[in-house]
């Protein structure tokens, strides 16, 4: 069954401004969304929880942005998707404001289901509306260029938010997001063109993509893949605190090392990705598995862990685009259900990770929850190990 998809570009061909202003939306997103990794102590101290509890906060973003990247296609109907996109953009902007305002633990997961919508909405539509603003010979960049923006929320995000939540308080931090996520929205206003829908999407037609073999098991494989990494970077914080013994200082210096290298995993992915993508499949757990794997031996020396977070830190957003161009090529007929099925599979994945390492945290040890990381990163190998069964036959 082919799902119609309106392939409507701007008439000056690519629209790089709109680009880059969705690059700005995924740095606010990730950096809203992953901020409580660098703040989860004092988070947890300040909201009188655990700090395994105040990690499922993560997880629960993850729960309502896999119930909207799921409905989003549906939900938005025929509405044009530019009107769809800015929403998204305001409601981050309520949820930031909630978050900061948050006097308990119950009122902190109202704000994060209201971020998790976001996240789930507009993922299932991002690599859609990548497809529609460059060439199609350009996606691989524009993909790169959007996940840009990852890679500065993770190069600056936690470090910053880490020193900042020492200096000024974990509140003040989500307050100090607010105005960029304001004008974020009045950008993505300004430069996106209009997007009209195609055919209204519905259940069906992710169920007609999802019964693809090919993109089944695709789709499991990036889900344990993104599984693993969020095992390990939800709970990336106390294993240094406990193991590295690193103070406030050498702890945002590590996350910003981790981070930095995520813009030479961007800038590698959107140039060395070619025609061929199937081998590319298994380095994402290949790389940081084996990563997370040698940090349990070493991470008690701060030098080696610091080579150890730059490793993982390329590779983490070289995943985002090595998966999401796999998507954009073996699911070109479907774009919006293919991206809506993938970003369910990572969300959920993400709160797999929290949820496990969460309790593999508080009811064994810290050492436990990198080894529930490497499991999942070793189920993604055995199943993309024969990529071949992941690639839509020609």
């Amino acid at each position: 069954m082919d799902i119609p998809f309106t392939e409507t570009r701007p008439a000056s061909g690519a629209a790089w401004g709109a680009v880059l202003a969705m690059s700005l939306c995924v740095a606010m997103l990730i950096a809203s969304e992953f901020m409580p990794v660098s703040l989860l102590t004092p988070m947890a101290e300040g909201l009188g929880a655990t700090t395994g509890q105040t990690g499922q906060a993560i997880s629960i973003s993850g729960l309502f942005a896999v119930i909207a990247s799921l409905l989003i296609t549906t939900v938005a109907g025929t509405l044009n998707r530019k009107g769809v996109l800015l929403g998204i953009a305001a409601m981050m902007l309520v949820s930031l404001v909630v978050v900061a305002m948050a006097p308990n633990f119950a009122v902190l997961i109202i704000g994060r289901a209201l971020l998790g919508l976001c996240i789930g909405g507009f993922w299932a539509l991002a690599t859609a509306v990548i497809m529609r603003l460059v060439p199609k010979e350009d996606v691989p960049r524009g993909l790169a260029l959007m996940y840009g923006g990852q890679a500065i929320a993770a190069a600056f995000a936690a470090p910053l938010g880490s020193y900042l939540g020492g200096m000024f308080g974990w509140r003040e931090v989500f307050w100090a997001l607010v105005p960029i996520v304001a004008l974020n929205l009045i950008w993505l206003a300004v430069s996106l063109p209009s997007l009209p829908a195609g055919k209204r999407g519905n259940f069906r037609s992710l169920w007609e993509v999802l019964r693809r073999p090919y993109f089944g098991r695709g789709l499991l494989a990036a889900t344990l893949s993104w599984g693993s990494a969020f095992t390990m970077f939800t709970y990336l914080r106390p294993f240094l605190e406990q193991v590295t013994h690193a103070d406030v200082t050498t702890l945002s210096i590590l996350l910003l090392v981790l981070g930095g290298a995520g813009f030479l995993g961007t800038w590698a992915s959107g140039r060395l990705i070619g025609d061929k993508i199937g081998p590319l499949l298994k380095l994402p757990a290949l790389v940081m598995g084996g990563t997370t794997l040698v940090l349990l031996f070493l991470g008690g020396s701060v030098v080696a862990t610091a080579i150890l977070l730059a490793v993982w830190g390329t590779m983490n957003t070289a995943m985002s685009v090595i998966w999401m161009t796999w998507m954009s090529r073996n699911v070109d007929d479907a774009p919006e259900a293919g991206g809506s099925l993938m970003v369910a599979g990572v969300q959920a994945a993400i709160m797999l990770g929290a949820v496990v390492g969460g309790l593999l945290l508080d009811g064994m040890s810290i050492y436990a929850t990198l080894a529930g990381s490497i499991a999942l990163a070793v189920a993604a190998l055995a199943v993309v190990l024969d990529w071949h069964k992941l690639l839509k036959p020609h």
